[in-house]
Protein backbone atom coordinates (compact mmCIF):
# COMPACT_ATOMS: atom_id res chain seq x y z
CA UNK A 1 0.00 0.00 0.00
CA UNK A 2 1.14 3.47 -0.45
CA UNK A 3 2.07 5.96 1.98
CA UNK A 4 -0.59 8.38 0.54
CA UNK A 5 -3.21 5.78 1.19
CA UNK A 6 -1.95 4.92 4.20
CA UNK A 7 -3.43 7.80 6.09
CA UNK A 8 -7.77 7.94 4.73
CA UNK A 9 -7.57 4.04 5.59
CA UNK A 10 -6.18 4.12 8.90
CA UNK A 11 -8.82 7.24 9.46
CA UNK A 12 -11.51 5.63 8.47
CA UNK A 13 -10.90 2.31 10.37
CA UNK A 14 -10.22 4.52 13.62
CA UNK A 15 -13.80 6.33 13.11
CA UNK A 16 -15.60 2.94 12.42
CA UNK A 17 -14.37 1.62 15.66
CA UNK A 18 -12.38 -1.12 14.12
CA UNK A 19 -9.04 0.06 16.24
CA UNK A 20 -9.99 0.61 19.92
CA UNK A 21 -7.72 1.61 22.76
CA UNK A 22 -7.82 1.06 26.25
CA UNK A 23 -7.48 -2.42 28.13
CA UNK A 24 -8.81 -6.12 26.10
CA UNK A 25 -8.48 -8.88 27.09
CA UNK A 26 -7.36 -11.05 24.00
CA UNK A 27 -9.29 -14.50 21.99
CA UNK A 28 -5.29 -15.60 23.62
CA UNK A 29 -5.98 -14.41 27.09
CA UNK A 30 -3.48 -11.90 26.53
CA UNK A 31 -4.05 -8.28 27.79
CA UNK A 32 -3.79 -5.35 25.19
CA UNK A 33 -4.16 -1.53 25.47
CA UNK A 34 -5.19 -2.50 21.40
CA UNK A 35 -8.03 -4.31 20.21
CA UNK A 36 -8.73 -4.64 16.22
CA UNK A 37 -12.43 -5.17 15.23
CA UNK A 38 -12.71 -5.42 11.55
CA UNK A 39 -16.11 -7.13 11.74
CA UNK A 40 -17.62 -4.12 12.08
CA UNK A 41 -16.29 -2.73 8.81
CA UNK A 42 -19.68 -4.33 7.44
CA UNK A 43 -22.20 -1.76 8.73
CA UNK A 44 -19.68 0.98 6.68
CA UNK A 45 -20.20 0.32 2.94
CA UNK A 46 -17.66 3.40 2.05
CA UNK A 47 -15.06 1.54 4.30
CA UNK A 48 -16.04 -2.21 3.48
CA UNK A 49 -15.79 -0.64 -0.45
CA UNK A 50 -12.00 1.03 0.19
CA UNK A 51 -10.83 -1.93 2.31
CA UNK A 52 -11.96 -4.09 -0.75
CA UNK A 53 -9.60 -1.63 -2.77
CA UNK A 54 -6.37 -1.58 -1.22
CA UNK A 55 -6.17 -5.46 -1.54
CA UNK A 56 -6.12 -5.11 -4.73
CA UNK A 57 -2.25 -3.87 -5.41
CA UNK A 58 -0.71 -7.02 -3.12
CA UNK A 59 -3.07 -9.29 -5.51
CA UNK A 60 -2.24 -8.31 -8.60
CA UNK A 61 1.45 -9.84 -8.22
CA UNK A 62 0.44 -13.27 -6.65
CA UNK A 63 -0.31 -15.94 -9.13
CA UNK A 64 -4.40 -17.88 -7.91
CA UNK A 65 -6.84 -19.10 -9.34
CA UNK A 66 -9.60 -17.84 -6.50
CA UNK A 67 -10.02 -16.37 -3.18
CA UNK A 68 -10.56 -18.49 -0.36
CA UNK A 69 -11.93 -15.75 2.57
CA UNK A 70 -11.75 -17.22 6.24
CA UNK A 71 -15.46 -17.17 8.33
CA UNK A 72 -16.50 -14.79 9.18
CA UNK A 73 -14.76 -11.39 9.30
CA UNK A 74 -13.12 -11.99 6.65
CA UNK A 75 -15.99 -13.08 4.09
CA UNK A 76 -17.38 -9.90 3.66
CA UNK A 77 -13.95 -8.46 2.63
CA UNK A 78 -13.36 -11.15 0.34
CA UNK A 79 -16.22 -10.49 -1.14
CA UNK A 80 -15.27 -6.87 -1.61
CA UNK A 81 -12.30 -7.68 -3.91
CA UNK A 82 -13.80 -10.37 -5.73
CA UNK A 83 -16.65 -7.46 -7.05
CA UNK A 84 -13.81 -4.99 -7.24
CA UNK A 85 -11.32 -7.41 -8.59
CA UNK A 86 -13.51 -9.76 -10.98
CA UNK A 87 -12.20 -13.21 -8.58
CA UNK A 88 -13.65 -15.91 -7.97
CA UNK A 89 -14.44 -16.90 -4.24
CA UNK A 90 -14.80 -19.84 -2.35
CA UNK A 91 -14.88 -20.31 1.55
CA UNK A 92 -14.19 -22.97 3.90
CA UNK A 93 -16.84 -23.57 6.54
CA UNK A 94 -16.05 -23.23 9.85
CA UNK A 95 -17.93 -26.45 10.62
CA UNK A 96 -19.01 -28.85 7.70
CA UNK A 97 -22.60 -28.89 6.62
CA UNK A 98 -24.85 -31.71 8.08
CA UNK A 99 -26.95 -31.66 5.56
CA UNK A 100 -27.26 -31.21 1.71
CA UNK A 101 -23.80 -32.13 0.31
CA UNK A 102 -22.01 -31.44 3.35
CA UNK A 103 -19.65 -29.78 2.03
CA UNK A 104 -16.63 -28.01 4.19
CA UNK A 105 -15.84 -25.88 0.96
CA UNK A 106 -18.48 -23.26 -0.35
CA UNK A 107 -18.28 -21.91 -4.13
CA UNK A 108 -16.96 -23.68 -7.10
CA UNK A 109 -13.44 -24.78 -7.50
CA UNK A 110 -11.13 -27.67 -9.38
CA UNK A 111 -8.95 -29.92 -6.88
CA UNK A 112 -5.37 -28.78 -8.24
CA UNK A 113 -6.16 -24.96 -8.76
CA UNK A 114 -4.26 -22.09 -6.13
CA UNK A 115 -5.89 -20.55 -3.51
CA UNK A 116 -4.85 -16.97 -2.21
CA UNK A 117 -6.37 -16.93 1.86
CA UNK A 118 -8.00 -13.59 2.34
CA UNK A 119 -8.50 -12.43 6.31
CA UNK A 120 -8.50 -9.97 8.54
CA UNK A 121 -6.29 -9.85 10.52
CA UNK A 122 -2.53 -11.51 11.64
CA UNK A 123 -1.73 -12.19 14.92
CA UNK A 124 0.07 -15.63 15.58
CA UNK A 125 -0.98 -17.77 12.60
CA UNK A 126 -3.02 -20.02 14.11
CA UNK A 127 -6.33 -19.84 12.54
CA UNK A 128 -5.02 -19.80 9.38
CA UNK A 129 -3.57 -23.06 9.46
CA UNK A 130 -6.75 -24.48 10.17
CA UNK A 131 -8.41 -23.31 7.02
CA UNK A 132 -5.39 -23.97 5.14
CA UNK A 133 -5.86 -27.61 6.00
CA UNK A 134 -9.05 -27.80 4.90
CA UNK A 135 -8.20 -26.25 1.52
CA UNK A 136 -5.56 -28.54 0.87
CA UNK A 137 -7.59 -32.01 2.05
CA UNK A 138 -9.78 -30.42 -1.02
CA UNK A 139 -6.73 -30.49 -3.11
CA UNK A 140 -6.30 -26.71 -3.37
CA UNK A 141 -2.48 -25.32 -3.26
CA UNK A 142 -2.00 -22.28 -0.86
CA UNK A 143 0.93 -20.41 -1.26
CA UNK A 144 0.15 -16.95 0.44
CA UNK A 145 -1.75 -15.52 3.04
CA UNK A 146 -3.72 -11.85 2.40
CA UNK A 147 -4.52 -9.89 5.20
CA UNK A 148 -5.44 -6.37 6.03
CA UNK A 149 -3.86 -5.79 9.17
CA UNK A 150 -1.00 -7.81 10.59
CA UNK A 151 -0.64 -7.39 14.49
CA UNK A 152 3.45 -8.08 13.96
CA UNK A 153 3.17 -11.22 16.36
CA UNK A 154 4.59 -13.73 14.74
CA UNK A 155 2.14 -14.92 12.16
CA UNK A 156 4.58 -13.72 9.55
CA UNK A 157 7.27 -16.29 11.06
CA UNK A 158 5.09 -19.58 11.86
CA UNK A 159 3.82 -18.92 7.91
CA UNK A 160 7.18 -18.53 6.42
CA UNK A 161 8.04 -21.93 8.47
CA UNK A 162 5.38 -23.76 7.28
CA UNK A 163 6.12 -21.98 3.30
CA UNK A 164 3.71 -19.62 3.00
CA UNK A 165 3.78 -16.01 2.54
CA UNK A 166 2.19 -13.27 4.24
CA UNK A 167 0.84 -10.26 2.86
CA UNK A 168 -0.25 -7.25 4.88
CA UNK A 169 -1.88 -3.86 3.49
CA UNK A 170 -1.29 -2.19 6.88
CA UNK A 171 1.24 -3.28 9.75
CA UNK A 172 0.44 -2.19 13.72
CA UNK A 173 3.10 -0.34 13.73
CA UNK A 174 2.24 1.68 10.57
CA UNK A 175 -1.25 2.23 12.56
CA UNK A 176 0.14 3.21 15.30
CA UNK A 177 2.82 5.84 13.41
CA UNK A 178 -0.31 7.16 11.98
CA UNK A 179 -2.43 8.28 14.67
CA UNK A 180 0.26 9.14 16.47
CA UNK A 181 1.70 11.61 14.00
CA UNK A 182 -2.32 13.02 13.90
CA UNK A 183 -2.15 12.63 17.41
CA UNK A 184 -5.88 11.51 16.98
CA UNK A 185 -4.94 8.92 19.83
CA UNK A 186 -3.36 10.07 23.07
CA UNK A 187 0.38 9.61 23.45
CA UNK A 188 -0.23 7.13 26.62
CA UNK A 189 -1.95 5.05 24.90
CA UNK A 190 0.08 4.96 22.10
CA UNK A 191 3.40 4.43 24.00
CA UNK A 192 0.70 1.52 25.51
CA UNK A 193 0.25 -0.06 22.38
CA UNK A 194 3.59 0.12 21.26
CA UNK A 195 4.81 -1.15 24.61
CA UNK A 196 2.57 -4.11 23.54
CA UNK A 197 3.77 -4.73 20.42
CA UNK A 198 7.20 -5.09 21.26
CA UNK A 199 6.77 -7.68 24.21
CA UNK A 200 4.75 -9.51 21.85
Amino acid sequence: MTKDSIPALADGLLAAGCIQFGEFTLKSGLKSPIYIDLRRIISAPGLLAQVGAAYLPLLKDLRFDRLAGLPYAAIPIATAIALQGGYPMIYPRKEAKQYGTKAEIEGEYRAGETAVVIDDLATTGGSKFEAIEKLSAAGLKVRDVVVLVDRESGARQALEQAGLQLHAVLTLTQLLDHYESTRQVAPELIGAARAFLKSS
